[in-house]
């Protein structure tokens, strides 16, 4: 199983949130880039960004520190604010590994599947989910969608998918490993990201033996519950 740290942005600082709401941050860097690579150096194979700025406004924010992610060399998916494929294109050119999208997928699946299949073939799409319904906007805004009949859709388009359970993000309680299990085995070999709610080695070792190919790490890491040589030893 991949690990995947997270570095989610807002205002230029590293944070974490609560169940996505802004007045939860906790602020744990104002340098991404040595958060970066502090990660890279522990063996962390890709990196987990998100703009939250822009998941909330619809436009990205932290450019600035995305490229000083990006000139450390790390291995990049990106999400936050990218909101049509034009951005999704530039990213890429600008040296993003994957290019995470969340509401433009959700808000008109067809049009974007509609897309060219070698820029899906480098999207990773995020579906993110409260008892079963999606939610976008920087999960301000609670759609009709059922999480799985939108993950079945898009999956085989597409790189790779990044499941969220709203309710367990940063709270680390443990991640929804029936269901992010579930999903995986529905759209392999296509890759099933879990988030939400990872706060020890066990939690990790349930998405193992559960068959969970990959899945992002956050305040479990920054609040040194495990580091993350631990966690990758823990995922093998």
């Amino acid at each position: 199983m991949l690990i995947i740290p997270a570095i989610d942005l807002l205002g230029g600082k590293v944070v974490r949130l609560v169940e996505g709401k802004r007045e939860s941050a906790t602020v744990y860097s104002d340098d991404p880039a040595a958060v970066a690579r502090g990660f890279v150096a522990e063996g962390a194979a890709r990196l987990h960004v998100v703009d939250l700025d822009g998941a909330f406004s619809g436009k990205r924010e932290n450019n600035i520190a995305v490229q000083q992610i990006l000139a450390t060399g790390a291995r990049v998916q990106l999400g936050g604010g990218v909101r049509d494929l034009e951005t999704c294109k530039r990213l890429l050119d600008e040296g993003v590994h994957r290019v995470v999208v969340g509401t433009l997928a959700a808000s008109a699946p067809d049009t974007f599947l509609a897309a060219d299949p070698a820029l899906l073939a480098r999207v990773i799409v995020a579906v993110d989910a409260r008892d079963g319904r999606v939610f976008v906007e920087g999960w301000d805004r609670e759609t009709a969608l059922d999480a799985a009949v939108l993950i079945g859709k898009l999956a085989r388009r597409v790189a790779g998918v990044l499941y969220t359970d709203i309710a367990r993000d940063g709270r680390g309680n443990g991640p929804n490993v029936v269901q992010s299990a579930r999903l995986a085995r529905a759209i392999a070999p296509v890759e099933l990201i879990a988030s939400g709610g990872i706060g020890s080695l066990d939690d990790l070792r349930a998405l193992r033996d559960a068959g969970v190919p990959a899945c992002v790490v956050g305040r479990a890491l920054y609040e040194n519950k495990f580091t993350l040589a631990q966690a990758i030893e823990a995922a093998r």
